[in-house]
């Protein structure tokens, strides 16, 4: 697992930042929304810094008042100093959890977030640190004009972290973010593809091998969206496998042949989801695993099992080691999926059998798109495919539960 530590100048940008390499595969540990836990309602950081400051730090409904906090401990070092002795062995704790938690779920790349990375001097912690910073007077506006913070409390802040200059020094990359939103975009991903590359002079795509369009009953994206978001979200390939239909897969395949892979997920009649990969013809449901894996295959294309051990979706071992003869490849990683443990038991039953283990969103809306992927590299058809996700890398970060209200909204609207 890579870690990257993320930090920079207030107003430099290093959030916007951390939000793409996370819309890229990363996940993103920010220490901001740490800190907001560590002194939540109910918690024993709310009450010490309630003891600690008085009324002045609470709202008249007798939560923290975050706005007046903050304007005591920038104008005072020694408030400043109180505070940070309450929050930040919580803040340090709860990253603890967040990065062996990444580490068990086999999670690829980890940005922790923390302005003050340098002062807490935990820069060792880190495989690399990158920096965001650019010209104060650009950082002072964008934090009147985007966070409403006066020019004076932005000076307060400003001074009370390292120096642009001195951060840039004990950085081992930089990024200057002196222009727009599109600039900064493009920078960050060089950067990422850098981080994220394989060996130099290898060639890698990013991979999201499982998403659903409006053509499913469950999803309200339509194709053209999917295919627009994909590509923001710097996917180099996506497999489009709607339930039981590939007329979606085939519209966004017709409005970006280059990546668009046209897929199915056919409900068996075991009650099991299976997808073909390089489909030109829809499979009805209702077929067994066999019956459907045997369609699949008459069309040339992957016979892919996703999600098999899931907790609604999902079958047992014994099952699958009886038609593991018509496996072609294995979903080791789901984001939809919430129990690590389940995803997990995917990889090892496909490691076990000698079967390529690939990644997906399982999107149904497109927040979810790219939160599952795989780098992999280049391919041209089935079989290439099939060789290349032999030497691929999963990337990926669970979705929020919420989403399957999404998927629940997306059928009562149908």
């Amino acid at each position: 697992m890579i870690r990257i530590g993320l930090t920079g100048t207030i107003g430099a940008g290093k959030s916007v930042v951390g939000s793409l390499f996370e819309s890229w595969g990363a996940r993103l540990i920010d220490a901001d929304l740490l800190a907001r836990e560590a002194i939540a309602p109910g918690t024993p950081g709310e009450a010490a810094v309630i003891r600690r400051f008085g009324s002045n730090a609470v709202l008249p409904d007798g939560r923290i008042d975050r706005a007046g906090l903050r304007a005591i401990v920038f104008t005072d070092p020694e408030a400043r100093s109180a505070l940070e002795d309450i929050v930040h062995p919580e803040v340090d704790r709860l990253r603890a959890l967040r990065l062996a938690e990444a580490e068990r779920e086999g999670t690829d790349v980890v940005v922790v977030e923390v302005p003050l990375l340098f002062e807490k001097a935990i820069e060792s912690e880190f495989d690399i640190v990158i920096v965001v910073d650019a010209p104060t007077e650009q950082r002072r506006d964008r934090v009147i004009e985007g966070r409403g913070l006066s020019a004076e409390m932005f000076a307060a802040i400003d001074a009370a972290q390292w120096t642009g200059e001195r951060k840039r020094k004990g950085a081992d990359t930089v990024l200057w973010n002196d222009g727009d939103l599109d600039s900064l975009r493009d920078k960050a991903r060089q950067i990422w593809d850098e981080l994220s590359a394989g060996p130099p002079g290898t060639d890698f795509w990013s991979v999201d091998l499982h998403m659903h369009t409006s053509a499913s009953h469950d999803c309200l994206s339509t194709p053209a969206d999917v295919v627009e978001r994909a590509r923001e979200c710097g996917l180099d390939r996506i497999a489009v496998t709607d339930h039981n239909e590939i007329a979606g897969a085939l519209e966004a395949r017709e409005l970006d042949p280059d990546l668009v892979i046209v897929g199915e997920e056919v409900r068996t009649s075991e009650g099991l989801d299976l997808i073909g990969l390089w489909m030109e013809q829809r499979i009805p449901p209702g077929g067994s695993f066999r019956e459907v894996a045997d369609a699949i295959h008459a069309q040339q294309g992957v016979v892919y099992v996703p999600h098999p051990f899931d907790a609604r979706r999902g079958t047992d071992e014994p099952f699958l080691d009886g038609l593991v003869d018509c496996v072609d490849a294995v979903e080791a990683f789901n984001a939809r999926v919430h129990d690590s443990s389940r995803n997990a038991r995917a990889a090892t039953w496909a490691r076990r059998h000698g079967l390529p283990v690939g990644a997906g969103s399982d999107a149904h809306t497109l927040r979810e798109i790219g939160r599952g992927r795989v780098l992999m590299p280049p391919f041209t058809g089935p079989a290439s495919f099939l060789a290349s996700l032999r030497g691929a890398r999963i990337q990926g970060r669970v979705s929020s539960r919420l989403v399957h209200l999404a998927s629940t909204w997306a059928k009562l609207k149908k």
